[in-house]
């Protein structure tokens, strides 16, 4: 599958390089399907099997976890476990819910774009955070931060949604990053320098309260 965010710049690329392909030839329109295919890769947004344990926590993004700390929530001002996961190019960039519940709260923060597997990134990038009330009780928020060639965070969900565990709502362009805060009493799965699949991989479980 294609993440809808690609079909606009796929049909341009595409028609590009038919149009320079019949007209040039192969030799002037390689650099052109070249970029179709690194397109086409970069856009994907494979079918993932999602768990359906109570409580479970799963990736909200595909890439390889950058950060498993005890921290403040700046959002929810609470002691937390935050897990990061940094995305870069060869990522799918398709976000997903990281567990089912209501959407309670959304911020937006306009920022800068430092390189999205600092630590500084979760503070001083442009992010969308949202909060999630779950189903279980528990409350867990969800960050997609910006990095250094990203400049496009996509949202599909506000305040009030309902949402799925591992159900697809935003995408990031280029290098970036998503940070979840869970509940410092959670059971965390995440290791440190693991890569994780979005949707797919638990991340961590949420006791009920």
């Amino acid at each position: 599958m294609i993440a809808r965010e690609g079909w606009g710049p796929l049909a341009v690329i595409g028609f590009a390089c038919a149009v320079v392909h019949l007209t040039f030839g192969l030799v002037w329109a390689w650099p052109l399907w070249l970029l179709l295919i690194f397109s086409l890769q970069f856009f994907r947004d494979p079918v993932r099997q999602i768990p359906s344990t109570c409580g479970a926590v799963v990736a909200p993004a595909h890439g390889k976890v950058v950060a498993v700390e005890h921290v403040r929530d700046p959002y929810l001002d609470r002691p937390s476990v935050k897990i990061a996961i940094f995305m870069n190019v060869f990522s799918v960039h398709s976000n997903r819910m990281p567990i089912g519940g209501m959407v309670k709260g959304r911020w937006y923060h306009a920022g800068r774009f430092f390189n999205a597997s600092l630590d500084k990134a979760s503070e001083q990038n442009e992010r969308n955070a949202l909060w999630i009330e779950s189903d279980c009780g528990q409350d867990i928020v969800v960050v997609q931060i910006a990095g250094l060639i990203a400049r496009r965070i996509s949202c599909s969900v506000d305040y009030g949604a309902r949402v799925k565990t591992g159900e697809r709502y935003g995408f990031i362009r280029f290098g970036s990053r998503v940070d979840v805060y869970l509940p410092s009493e959670s059971k965390i799965d995440a290791k440190l320098g693991r890569w994780v699949l979005s949707g797919s991989d638990t991340i961590g479980f949420l006791r009920p309260v």
